[in-house]
Order: structure tokens, then sequence, then C-alpha cells
């Protein structure tokens, strides 16, 4: 009997675990332009404790604020028109900008807007960027950040008490497994439901409400762009600071949601403003990628005026540079390498750090130790199941850097290329480190004669230029450019 008991109170948490972790119902589609729904009116919750706690959390994972006060000032004008739209006229946002070459935008339930240089970059005209804040707002009006915390702390319950008083682990763990799917599952209908009310919100707000879809479908080029640059299995894992495409990935599902209730408040062309020439106009000299205390991308190189070195990764690779580490890729994806830095403590030389395993696999008689441009270093082959690597390290001032080049298949063709990149690490020269310039965009006027391909000609060393320029003009390829168009190109 106690055996029947136990299983039925097991059946009957399950029961109410997933019953509790239903979705939110989406508004009818079909509904008349009346019944277009709104954020449900609730109370705000109060200022989360340690905001100031998290906003400084929030700087120090995306490179601090971008100053550029006329050009947050605009955005602030932008967010009132669009909070006067709303249901929750009397809430107040503060807005920050991210100095982060990262496409996103998040808010704090208290109200606190955040929007990243990389994002204000890829849209294209005010009403582009009114879809991402209204959305954004959207959560905070409609308490998705603390509807979800409760679903966590429910489902971390429900957990507890399986594993506590059932004295069941194992079931307490599939309870927890299965709550984890239930949430995401409620989180992609709040990102849906935040889409809807955004629509609305942006359309009352006098926006153009087609800036949402335009803005998706950037945002998934950018996306396919980022993966086939770097390769999609490096960019997943690279721990940079999360952008717009990881917390709100642009599903064919969003983007029918935002078309449909653009239609129930324009036609098929789209009515409302959208301000393009005087969005193009302020973002105008907007730092574009890397920020210079974090080193530049150049192409196949990377330099590092602060830390005073370089290095040029191999033919064919793309590099990109994260908080955390550079990261490179083939075109084909079948090589890679990684960049960071460590700090191996005490005297002991290059060759036994390598020897130590830091890496699995890595075979003792490949152990060498050997200068680089003058530097302390050592080398290594370590072999995986999947993947075999070249490993270096070089001891630069205080600092001991690590080079990890892997490839599907190591050849001796391969393993050449390898080693002469590593050979390419050296100092920074005072000369070269005044000569570099960031990255910014420019809006120039398109001429008579040109195109997209000439456009993307004079931008400054960057790789797929002529698809970067499309992705971030908005553009499909083999449009043509207007005469008298604005565009934006990326120069030092």
């Amino acid at each position: 009997m106690a055996g029947q008991t136990a299983r039925a109170l097991r059946a009957a948490l399950l029961a109410g675990l997933v019953a509790g972790c239903g979705s939110i119902g989406l508004p009818d589609l079909d509904r008349p332009d009346t019944d277009v729904p709104r954020a449900r009116l609730t109370s705000p919750p109060p200022p989360a404790r340690g905001e100031e706690r998290e906003h400084a959390r929030i700087l120090a994972s995306y490179g601090g604020e971008y100053k550029d006060p006329a050009l947050r000032a605009s955005i602030e004008v932008t967010v009132a028109r669009l909070v006067a739209a709303s249901d929750r006229p009397d809430l107040r946002y503060r807005v920050t900008l991210l100095n982060s070459p990262s496409v996103n935008a998040f808010a704090l339930p208290s109200g606190s807007l955040y929007v990243t240089r990389g994002l204000l970059a890829l849209a294209n005209d005010r009403a582009e960027l009114a879809s991402v804040l209204s959305h954004e707002m959207a959560h905070v009006v409609a308490r998705h950040a603390v509807e979800r915390e409760e679903q966590v702390r429910q489902a971390a319950i429900v957990s507890k008490v399986i594993s506590d008083v059932l004295q069941d682990p194992q079931l307490g763990a599939l309870s927890l497994a299965r709550s984890k799917l239930s949430i995401a599952s409620f989180s992609r209908q709040q990102e849906l439901e935040a889409d809807a009310i955004g629509v609305g919100i942006s359309a009352r707000g006098g926006f153009d409400p087609y800036g949402a879809s335009r803005f998706l479908t950037s945002l998934a080029r950018h996306g396919i762009l980022r993966d086939q640059a770097l390769g999609a299995d490096s960019a997943r894992g690279s721990g940079e600071a999360l952008d717009f495409l990881s917390t709100h990935p642009s599903t064919p599902d969003r983007l029918a949601i935002v078309v449909t209730y653009a239609r129930q408040f324009a036609g098929p062309g789209g009515t409302g403003e959208r301000d393009r020439d005087r969005y193009l106009a302020q973002i105008d000299g907007l730092a574009y990628g890397d920020d210079p205390s974090e080193g530049y991308v150049r192409g196949r190189r990377f330099i590092h005026p602060k830390l005073g070195f370089t290095f040029v990764a191999p033919e064919g690779f793309s590099l990109e540079n994260t908080p955390q580490a550079v990261l490179g890729a083939s075109s084909g994806g079948r090589e890679a390498l990684r960049l960071d830095a460590a700090r191996p403590g005490g005297t002991e030389d290059l060759a036994t750090y390598l020897a130590a395993g830091w890496i699995d696999g890595v075979e003792t008689p490949s152990v060498e130790a050997l200068s680089l441009n003058g530097f302390e270093a050592a080398t290594a082959v370590a072999r995986g199941r999947e993947w075999s690597f070249r490993l270096y390290a070089i001891r630069f001032g205080s600092e001991v850097y690590r080079l990890i080049f892997a490839a599907r298949s190591l050849t001796p063709e391969i393993d050449r290329q390898f080693r002469a990149a590593a050979q390419s690490f050296r100092r920074v020269s005072l000369q070269e480190a005044d000569k570099l310039r960031p990255l910014r965009l420019k809006i120039v006027t398109v001429q008579p004669g040109e195109t997209a391909e000439s456009l993307s000609g004079r931008m400054a060393p960057l790789d797929h230029p002529l698809d970067r320029f499309l992705v971030l003009n908005g553009l499909e390829r083999g449009t043509p450019l207007q005469p008298g168009q604005k565009v934006k190109i990326v120069v030092e």
C-alpha cells in the first residue's frame, strides 16, 4: 500500500508541475484591429534588490557604456513616444547604450532598457529601432521576467520535494528536466506575445509597423553571416556576451506573428513613420566592431596595441574577437583556432606547462621548446577523437598566451600552415599602433553608376565585405541601388 501511495503522490506532483508550466495563450490573430492585444494591466514590480549591482554587471559584460549623448537623447525621445502609446504610460525607463558590437537589447523588470551599438548599426530606420524597444517594453509591462522567475522557483520546489520527501533523486532530476523543457516553451510563448504587443505599441506610437519584420529579417541574415564567417560550432562556443539571436531567435513563427499584426495596422505597403535618413544621420560615425581597448581584427590579422602584440591567422581563416578569446575558423569549418591568456604561475618552463596536460591527449614526444621572434615558447601536438591540435604557449611580458590550432585532419601541410601562423606572433611597434584607427560607420550617398559591389570595395578590410554591406543595409543580393540613396559603409 505504501508503494501505491508513493506512486500516486509522484504522479500528482508531476501532473501539477506540468500544469503549472502551461504556456501563455497567444492572442487570436484573426481578430479585428480593435482587439489587437495590449499588455496585461498589472502593477509593475518594485525595483529589484541589487538593481545597481546588476547594472554594473551588465556594463562589465558589454564593454561599459557607449558615450554619445545626442544619440542617447534621440533614443529616449523614441522611448517616450512608445511609453505614451503603451498601456502603462506611467512607467519610466532608463536608457543605457552599451559599448558592444554584439546585436542585443533587453530590459530589466524595473524598467532599465539596454541597447548595444551593434544593434544600432544593424537597424536601418527609426521604425526598426522602435520595434525592438517596444518588444522589450512589452516584456516589462507584461511582467514576463517575474512570471518566468516564478516558474523556475516552482520547478525547483517540486524537484526538491520529489527528491527529499519521496527519497527518489532520479525522479526528482527527471521532473526538473521536464520542467526546463516546459519553461523553455513558456519563454518562447513570452517572446511571441511580446512581439504581438510590441507591434501594437510601435504602430500606436506612429511608427511603421513593418519595422519589426524588416529588423527580424536583417537579424536572421546577420546570424547566417556570422556563422558562415566563423563556423557555427565556434560561434556558439565563443562565450561572448549574449547577442539578440541567442535570446530572441529569428524564427519563421516570429516573422509570421509580426507581419500578421502589422497588416492589422497598415496595408501591405505599410504606413507610419520610418524616418530613415535622419536615423542614418544620427548613427553616422558610430563605432563599429571591436572596441580599441580589446584589440582589432583586420581581415586575418589580430592587433592589440594596448597589450603590444599581433599575429596573422592562416590563409582562408576568419577571426572574431570576444572578451574571453580571439576565435577563428576556416571557410570550410574544418580548421579553427583560439588565442587566450593564462598565468601558469611560478617559474615553470613552458614545455613542462604543455606536457602537464591542460588539454587532453598531448603527445609527450611532440613537446618542443622554441623561440618565436625572441619570445620564449613551446609547442606540442594533441589528438582527440574528432580533432587534432597544434598547441603553442608563448611568454609575452607577465602573460602566457595560448595559441591553439585545431583540425579535423592534421596533415603535414595544415600543420605547416599552423606553424607559419604561430611564427607571425610578434611585438607591435609604436609606429604601427599610432597608425591604427577604430572602425566606424560612414553614411554615404549613392552616386550614379555605383553598385553594392563598388561600395563594399570602399570599406575597411573586413571578411565577406559584400555580404556585410548588404546585411548592414537590409539589401538583397542583386537589388539595384538608386542614386541619392543613403547607405552605410564601414571605414577606418
